[in-house]
């Protein structure tokens, strides 16, 4: 009896040693916050250690009530089995551990929508691990823009954002807009997985386009190999996307088997949604928000000037956090607080764009800047530019009154549509005639020629009837 508690608490003894030891860590400088996040990054010169085997339970080092701990308990995708995917996982992790101020950056960022994208995810009956997929996408960047001109959180290029409702103009910018993008990424995939019925494919499909998938799957095929992921022909970014996105899963299962830490989300809502007709600054409405104009913006990057320009015959939709949305509305209605500082101005013949910005004390940069006017355009006479109602003291005249609508209906909290109905109520889909797919290209979501739902309810509402300042942005 004396020999085998001696030789248990040896073993003991060893294993708390192993415990002991710190999980191997490295630093290196992490990209910027304006920078796009790495696509496929070159890993093959780290010297960090790889490990493509994950631990065999998840962490307990996040508090009950976070996100994460929802997140982690509905991950549900399948593990990749060709050895060159594990090889890649363990390389993206390395890439990962080796950068922690990019995954604070990253997850910090994220904490603005995270809890919504999970509810709708969950809701959906969809793997959990596609709340992580804008981590892969823009670093949760809702301002990420690639060189395909993706952009947003879901990186939608124009033609598949016009596909999926997405309104754009010159005031607004449905491409950034983190709810109604959101519900359209996971329209998409769900559409994917109803076709590929596998979500390794549909994710594949999501970067490539499906076009590629369909193409590879009848090549196969037709000579009887294989069509599941690691036996298509597919490009390194496409090879990459998958075990990118399990390398995030793996770290938000256990971070700190990686020496990260995962900043502390509630399981909560962040912000609310209130409707209303009135018109108002973008700094305003960071004020009354209790927010800097920057992180307003985060909220709301759909809004693309200082000015929120509105169709007086519809409601607009803005984020704010839950904390500040009873104040916001309270705040909105107080005829002592001026809520527009700018207005439209002709310019004459032969006035020109600096000399209107000295007027108001900005620069011409800023002034073009602000217009979304490119550094080396001039505008002709005639053209139309949005210019701050007050100019500096030589100059200015009477401001005069911004034209708001008349008598304009009180602000209301409002609830986010509920577009779809869960996956267990969803009704079997219809095959289409796919014949006419979009090409596929690289890094872009295409979309099928078929009907797509459009959410009216959270960006219609942006379509102003106004045309924009300047007669051609």
């Amino acid at each position: 009896m004396l020999t085998r508690i001696l030789g248990l608490l040896t073993f003991l003894c060893w294993m708390g040693l192993g415990w002991a030891q710190d999980p191997p860590h490295a630093s290196a400088p992490s990209p910027t916050l304006g920078e796009e996040a790495p696509q496929t990054p070159d890993l093959d010169d780290l010297d960090l250690p790889l490990d493509p085997e994950l631990p065999p339970q998840a962490s307990d080092q996040a508090p009950p009530g976070e996100v994460w701990d929802r997140i982690r308990s509905g991950f549900a995708l399948p593990d990749l089995t060709d050895e060159r995917d594990d090889r890649l996982i363990a390389k993206h992790i390395a890439w990962f551990a080796a950068r922690p101020d990019y995954v604070e950056r990253t997850l910090n960022r994220s904490r603005m929508y995270l809890y919504f994208i999970v509810d709708e995810v969950q809701r959906r009956g969809m793997p959990t691990e596609i709340a992580l997929l804008p981590v892969v996408e823009s670093a949760y960047n809702p301002h990420a823009l690639s060189r395909s001109q993706a952009s947003g959180i879901w990186q939608f290029i124009p033609s598949t954002a016009r596909l999926f409702g997405l309104h754009k103009d010159w005031w607004y910018d449905g491409q950034k807009d983190v709810v109604a993008t959101t519900y359209s990424a996971l329209d998409y995939l769900q559409r994917l997985y109803d076709e590929f019925h596998s979500w390794d494919l549909a994710l594949a499909a999501y970067n490539c386009g499906e076009g590629k998938i369909r193409r590879e799957i009848a090549y196969n095929r037709a000579r009887q190999l294989p069509i599941d992921f690691g036996h298509l022909n597919l490009s390194d970014e496409t090879r990459n996307y998958i075990p990118r996105l399990l390398a995030a899963k793996a770290i938000v299962l256990s971070p700190e088997h990686y020496g990260l830490i995962l900043p502390p989300i509630p399981d909560e809502p962040y912000f609310s949604a209130i409707t209303t007709h009135k018109r108002l600054d973008t700094k305003v409405a960071a004020q009354l928000a209790g927010l800097s104009e920057e992180d307003f913006l985060m909220l709301n990057p759909g809004f693309n000037r200082p000015l929120i320009q509105l169709d007086s015959s519809r409601n607009t939709t803005i984020l704010v956090p839950v904390s500040a949305a009873n104040s916001f509305i309270a705040r909105l209605d107080d005829p002592d607080i001026t809520l527009v500082s700018w207005q439209t101005r002709q310019l004459q013949r032969g006035e020109a764009i600096d000399h209107v910005a000295h007027e108001y004390g900005m620069s011409g940069e800023e002034l073009k800047r602000i217009n979304g006017i490119a550094s080396n355009r001039r505008i002709a006479s005639g053209g139309v530019i949005l210019v701050p109602f007050s100019k500096t003291a030589e100059t200015a005249p009477p401001a005069p009154t911004p034209d708001l609508p008349a008598s304009p209906p009180e602000a209301e909290l409002s609830t986010l549509p509920t577009k779809h109905p869960p996956a267990h109520e969803r009704r079997a889909r219809k095959k289409t005639n796919r014949a006419h797919a979009l090409p596929s290209k690289s890094h872009s979501k295409s979309a099928r020629n078929t009907p797509v739902r459009t959410h009216s309810a959270l960006h219609k509402t942006h379509h102003p009837t106004a045309s924009p300042p300047h007669s051609s942005p």
